[in-house]
């Protein structure tokens, strides 16, 4: 998957034969925001229930485009507020060991399936 939240999107809109006006009308946002979400100029990152629109309209992942929009999901925001004095050092050490790293991926990806 492209980790560009604007390219990804754009891309889908035109595989799906969606203009950004009709997109955009689904969405229920102005074609302008949609426009600047696409060229990643937006001030601000999409609300959680624009990003899940695009995700349903556009036939993507919701999760994997809401962190590529830089949201976390609300239902992970609990985790990470649980957790929070972990998070560091759960990073430092997958930065460190990418074989860690990689188990860790792997294993969410198997729970997933």
């Amino acid at each position: 998957m492209d980790n560009d939240f604007g390219k990804l999107i754009r891309q889908a809109r035109k595989d799906r034969k969606f203009s950004q006006r009709e997109l955009a009308k689904l969405l229920k946002i102005d074609f302008t925001y949609l426009s600047k979400l696409e060229n990643n100029r937006a001030d601000y990152a999409p609300k959680e229930e624009v990003i899940r629109g695009l995700a349903k309209h556009l036939k993507l992942n919701e999760e994997e485009l809401i962190f590529l929009a830089g949201r976390i999901p609300h239902q992970e925001e609990d985790l990470l507020k649980q957790h929070y004095k972990d998070m560091p050092a759960l990073f430092r050490r997958m930065r460190e060991n990418p074989e860690f790293a990689q188990r860790v991926f792997r294993e969410a990806s198997d729970r997933d399936s």
